[in-house]
């Protein structure tokens, strides 16, 4: 056993992130996907940034599927769907939110 200060615990890094309608998921764990896709697109919609590109990657889908239900669970969500080919293909989701949510 060792004698810790509690004070010096291991407080998980802040990263700010751009608010521009692009949100790249690859940098986060997949066990933070709902919490990070859930607050960028809260604050999209409260910056009036009502068309917002969820880049997942194509890999094997499982992501891609994990941010579809998020979506479809959101009442704020007016619809999505994959991006043309020019803005990431089925490696991205495109999405429209309302702006009254």
């Amino acid at each position: 056993m060792t004698d810790r200060d509690p004070d010096d615990a291991e407080v998980p890094e802040v990263v700010e992130l751009p608010i521009d309608g692009t949100l790249d998921l690859h940098a986060f764990s997949p066990r933070d996907v709902k919490d990070v896709v859930g607050a960028y697109l809260d604050e999209c919609r409260a910056r009036r940034i009502l068309e917002v590109r969820l880049v997942h990657g194509k890999g094997t889908g499982t992501l891609r599927r994990t941010v579809h239900a998020i979506l479809e669970r959101r009442s704020d969500v007016l619809r999505f769907q994959l991006a043309e080919g020019n803005r990431g293909g089925w490696g991205a989701t495109l999405v429209w939110l309302s702006p009254d949510g």
